[in-house]
């Protein structure tokens, strides 16, 4: 039998309902963010608990505070004279014999219910009949529990990998592990191909749980599905053993890439200018062109071009220095990586990049909007044929491109001209879509923000960052405070195209039943495993 909370008093459409808690039920077992059903006379509402406030009927009450022992006082108050009242805000609606008004989907709720409505904790059944169960047969994924229920809630697949989608958290609320959980939904039930930049080695063979212990990564989970690549072959330590080594050659490396560098490598205006004089005249080998550049070719280019000895010098120095850094950049490469890269996710596969060592910044800029940029290219050409002749081709699989530190490419200043920003902005069109993972949403531009379909929000505390969240979301206020009150762990905040409604989730522990319920590894002997050089044998 479903537990009554109270009844509806006032309200608008507008600004919410509000309902006096039922005298049998204790207002501290009310959560902010609770799932709830408000009865109609015709309809069922399916709603949030967005505040909780105490109320009185008499200012005079003030002049007595019964002691706090007074037991008997405080029932005699309790429920006339002094009472608690709850804000509900209303989302979906079905009529009451749980017929859907709209054949596609749940509707949004367009009326509110009569005074004395009662509302009702939600069962089970209540949860699936708006966010689906998960089966073998279905695209429902089970990615936790709402707040204050054990009931699995699930995400729909098929509507979020159709649109770009954020995870949102100050450092520490284990943004990593959700978006594990995230691809994993997604790598089990085949809706996307994957693309990782694993700047921190956290996606590959294993990376770490909350307790700093080994985790398995999405290449233990679904071996043949996924292939590893590093830029970093030397390092062993944070490198899965029998990953491919990438290098990307200097004729792949175009303007744009080193424009998003502008910051890190101190890049004036007239630097990105002579590089473009360059680009002109040497076409894709400008950079190579640059880099090798004796004094004297200088010279004799400035005085054909007119361009700045000290200005091109400046610039030949810094890209050197880059190169230097970020080591993986080589005047040749003895196969085209990008190319294999884009081999296997045009043919169903994922790819996690790993990085090791060079988890810096520029490391981590260059390489990712280069491979994002030609694979961006391809796509593009690969859809325009596709819809040239529908009857002779295939549509090219979807493609879920995963970055973090998404603020580096997202920013105002950066994201008019960076492929993250043209891909955030074009959505669904080429069948390539962005996981963007950040702790500071209030850094990326408020366009691409409009643009996400789905936002799994952890606890932010920084009002900027929060306000950043809801862009492009209406009658969010409610929402926001919600989400300053998140728990700093595991608690998620998720609304969105793929969600019916708003809802706070108790995510998914990222641990062996996890494992078990997604994993489609092959069965490895202990031997085998040590073998690979991935995990110690006490750690087995």
């Amino acid at each position: 039998m479903r537990a009554l909370i109270g009844q509806i008093i006032s309200g608008s459409f507008t600004k919410g309902l509000l309902l006096k808690l039922s005298n049998t039920y204790n207002v501290e077992d009310l959560r902010i963010g609770k799932f709830v059903i408000i009865e109609g006379e015709k309809i069922k509402y399916f709603s949030m608990v967005t505040d909780i406030f105490l109320e009185r009927n008499n200012e005079k009450l003030l002049n007595y505070i019964p002691e706090p022992n007074d037991t008997f006082i405080k029932e005699v108050l309790k429920g006339t004279s002094v009472y608690e009242i709850v804000h509900l805000t209303p989302y979906l609606m079905v009529s009451k014999d749980n017929q859907i008004f709209d054949d596609d989907a749940i509707p949004k709720v367009k009326t509110i219910p009569p005074h004395f409505s009662s509302v009702y904790e939600a069962t089970e059944a209540d949860l699936e009949q708006i966010f689906g169960v998960e089966s073998k047969t279905n695209n429902n994924f089970h990615i936790g529990y709402p707040a204050e229920m054990d009931i699995p809630l699930c995400l729909n697949l098929d509507k979020f990998v159709q649109r770009s989608n954020a995870v949102f958290g100050k450092s520490g609320t284990g943004k990593s592990f959700l978006s594990r959980i995230l691809l994993s939904g997604i790598l089990k039930k085949d809706m996307a191909s994957v693309l990782v930049f694993d700047m921190h080695n956290e996606y590959g063979w294993q990376g770490t749980n909350e307790e700093l212990k080994a985790a398995k990564g999405l290449k233990q989970l679904f071996n043949d599905k996924v292939e590893v690549f590093t830029l970093d072959p030397e390092n062993k330590s944070y490198t899965f053993k029998d990953a491919i080594d990438l290098s990307i050659c200097y004729n792949q490396v175009d303007i744009e890439d080193i424009e998003l560098l502008r910051g890190e490598l101190g890049l004036s205006d007239a630097a990105i200018d002579h590089a473009r004089m360059i680009q002109r005249i040497y076409d894709k080998n400008w950079f190579s062109k640059i880099c090798t550049m004796t004094i004297g070719e200088i010279e004799s280019f400035c005085q054909e071009s007119g361009a700045n000895v000290g200005s091109i010098s400046a610039l030949q120095r810094k890209l050197n220095t880059l190169v230097d850094s970020v080591k993986y950049l080589k005047p040749i490469t003895t196969y085209d990586g990008l190319k294999k890269i884009l081999n296997f996710l045009t043919n169903g596969k994922s790819v996690v990049l790993q990085f090791g060592r060079l988890n810096n910044l520029k490391s981590y800029i260059l390489a990712a909007n280069i491979i994002t940029r030609h694979i961006h290219s391809a796509y593009v050409d690969l859809m325009e044929q596709y819809m040239l002749d529908k009857s002779k081709r295939q549509q090219p699989k979807r493609l879920v491109i995963t970055i973090e530190e998404a603020h580096k490419f997202l920013s105002s200043q950066v994201a008019k001209f960076s492929t993250f920003g043209t891909i955030a902005r074009e959505l669904r069109k080429y069948n390539v879509t962005l996981l963007i993972i950040d702790q500071r949403p209030s850094s990326i531009d408020s366009e691409v923000l409009s643009q996400i379909g789905t936002r799994a929000t952890l606890l932010l505390n920084d009002e900027n960052d929060i306000n950043a969240v809801f862009v492009g979301e209406s009658g969010t206020n409610n929402l926001k405070t919600i989400l300053s009150q998140l728990n700093p762990k595991q608690e998620v905040l998720i609304f969105g195209y793929a969600m019916p409604m708003p809802i706070v989730v108790r995510s998914r522990r990222y641990d062996n039943d996890f494992y078990k319920s997604v994993s489609q590894e092959e069965k490895l002997s202990k031997e085998e495993i040590i073998k690979r050089g991935e995990l110690a044998a006490s750690e087995l």
